[in-house]
């Protein structure tokens, strides 16, 4: 087979040198505890609203007692134990543990369907499966029949239902006191077991959410977590930066079953600092204000969000706020452009700038805490125009790039480097490179092993010289800088021979409307270009009250008020398209895309193929003559 013809690539990249006394995450986690045994390692919230802390130290003896505990159970080095959780400290908790204990994480999202978790749990040849609660033990229990190679459900939170057979399910509680008694029989136990791992044992099965047809299993062993930490490292030190440090704060609200969570576990073991742990998305704006982090890590939609919120606050203030705010983030973000690049801001318009951000702006961080030095943005491409505004406004997003196969840390910004619509350099010990058909190739430390069971997968996006098949189109500029443009399998091709990038245009859209949700182009070999919208419930619903709309979210979306509205952000879009790409006809769905209907995945991810299957009828009527 020959190999591909590069047309671009990117400069070369340091290496990074590792300690070769860190041969995994529990060799990280053991140095942590020993470093800083006092400091804050994690807070989470409680029932009665509090939020509870653990020091490096506590959650050292924590993981320890879940490690022999498994140990206890009979559980090998790189035997598979699934998790299947909404994202909490007791996810945090159980992994360390497992990790103690030289096993492999299987990651199971709470909302895959059971016949997935069959599949995912049977594949991985899972021994343990820790669940979050009643309902995770229901689907388990139910499918015991098909589970033969279980032989163990933890229950992570709650008591066990009474008739449950209590031989195959046991509580955390049981679980950490079985590691209690392990080690007082043995205090060396999680060290022997830390001791004999190395980089090329498991660490991490994730299978793949997918947006079409099984999930694969993606092998990532402890060398790709390792190398994750230090590279983060060493790639902002070598741009003259100190990116995160041990006083950071971290929130993290992340699918910790999704790759991009498993990074942001992984990186407090390294720098040591703070993350505060709460998977409620209902609660991600709530709890910004209250945990006052430096930094979040999120997908593009919650930023997308967060933007849409402060704007229609600001529409329904009106007047002289809704005056000085447009004021201010125009003249920020101007100064913002200017110190990246882009355009020019003189002395007047920086003066404008500072007293703009002192009267205004300084208002609007304090909605995300008062503290936020920047955010990290991934697992899909950020509006340029709300990566603008978040600049303007004083927390840059700073976007990064990575997929299962490459442990989610590929490349990232680093606020020197920042350009609007691009995802940063590679990170250092990677190499980046363009093929002639324009998707990007990566080889590096971090890519995954391979796939589990599957080497018809593996050997199909893996070059002769180790490149791997990343699907995404991709450019490269003269500074080494990256810009996604789309998903080569996303891409399509109308009736009349013109490819469209639907992934870009939907971004595009999300950007310009604020009452936007989703955005589903189509037109694979139609005539021309439609597309399926769906409005946030909540900034739709403030839009009609002010016009004087009543009526349920069906009511509202199918209102000639709400068409015109939409109507006129699309208009907005088309004219920043070619004529091949623009939307000539959409539909407004009467709800919205979710996680429960596989229409996304948990990382937000459209799911195209369930999406046409539930609204056949509406993608019909889109091309009636």
């Amino acid at each position: 087979m020959k190999g591909p013809t590069m047309t671009t690539a990117s400069s070369s990249t340091p290496t990074v040198h590792l300690d070769p006394a860190v041969q995994s995450v529990g060799h990280m986690l053991r140095r942590r505890v020993a470093a800083t045994p006092d400091r804050r390692a994690y807070s989470f919230p409680t029932e009665d609203g509090s939020w509870d802390v653990v020091t490096w130290a506590q959650l050292g003896i924590q993981a320890a007692e879940v490690g022999a505990g498994l140990v206890s159970l009979g559980v090998q080095p790189e035997d598979r134990v699934a998790i299947a959780s909404t994202t909490r400290y007791e996810w945090v908790l159980t992994n360390y543990g497992i990790m103690d204990a030289s096993a492999a994480t299987v990651t199971v999202y709470p909302t895959t369907i059971a016949d997935d978790v069959q599949f995912i749990l049977d594949d991985s040849d899972a021994k343990i499966v820790f669940v979050e609660g009643a309902e995770q033990l229901a689907k388990i229990t139910g499918l015991r029949d098909q589970l033969p190679k279980v032989e163990h459900v933890v229950l992570m939170t709650g008591r066990i239902p009474e008739g449950t057979d209590t031989s195959w399910v046991l509580t955390m509680l049981d679980l950490r006191h079985r590691g209690v008694l392990a080690l007082r029989e043995n205090p060396a136990l999680v060290d022997e077991r830390v001791d004999a791992t190395t980089m090329e044992h498991l660490a991490t099965l994730i299978y793949t959410s997918g947006t079409t047809g099984r999930p694969k299993g993606v092998r990532l062993p402890h060398r790709v977590w390792v190398f994750e930490a230090y590279t983060a490292d060493a790639t902002a030190k070598s741009a003259g930066e100190d990116l995160l440090t041990i006083d950071d704060k971290q929130f993290l609200w992340l699918p910790l079953a999704h790759v991009m969570g498993k990074l942001f576990m992984v990186l407090p073991l390294h720098y040591g600092f703070e993350t505060a742990v709460d998977g409620r998305i209902d609660k991600i704006v709530d709890n910004l204000a209250v945990v006052k982090p430096t930094f979040m890590a999120s997908a593009p939609r919650v930023f997308e969000k967060a933007y849409n919120g402060v704007e229609a606050a600001m529409v329904a203030k009106g007047g002289i706020t809704e005056k000085l705010y447009r004021w201010a983030v125009k003249n920020g973000g101007a100064v913002f452009e200017a110190d990246h690049g882009v355009g020019h801001a003189g002395a007047f318009t920086r003066w404008q700038a500072k007293l703009g951000d002192r009267i205004v702006l300084s208002k609007v961080r304090e909605r995300f805490g008062g503290r936020a030095r920047f955010f990290i943005s991934g697992s899909a491409a950020l509006n340029p125009e709300i990566s603008r505004w978040f600049g303007a406004v004083g927390m840059p997003v700073l976007e990064g790039y990575g997929l299962t196969e490459s442990s989610a840390g590929t490349t990232l910004t680093q606020p020197s480097q920042y350009r609007t619509g691009y995802v940063g350099r590679p990170l250092n010990g990677i190499e980046a490179k363009v093929d002639s058909d324009g998707e990007l190739l990566l080889r590096g430390p971090s890519i995954m092993d391979r796939y589990h069971n599957n080497p018809e997968a593996t050997a199909e996006v893996f070059t002769e010289d180790g490149f791997f098949r990343t699907g995404d189109i991709a450019e490269i500029d003269d500074q080494g800088r990256i810009r996604i443009t789309d998903r080569k399998k996303e891409l399509f091709k109308t009736s009349n021979g013109k490819y469209v990038a639907p992934a870009l245009i939907e971004s595009t859209f999300r950007g310009l409307c604020p009452v936007a949700s989703q955005m589903v182009v189509i037109g694979n070999n139609r005539k021309y270009v439609g597309a399926l919208i769906t409005l946030d419930d909540a900034a739709i619903t403030a839009w009609a009250e002010k016009a004087g709309i009543t009526g349920s979210y069906k009511e509202i979306v199918s209102s000639p008020q709400v068409h015109g509205l939409v109507g006129g952000y699309v208009d907005e879009l088309n004219a920043t398209l070619n004529r091949w790409e623009q939307i000539k006809t959409y539909r407004i769905l009467p709800r919205d895309l979710t996680v429960e209907r596989q229409e996304i995945t948990p990382s937000l991810k459209l799911r195209r193929k369930v999406i046409a299957e539930h609204f056949n009828y509406d993608i019909e009527k889109l091309f009636e003559e």
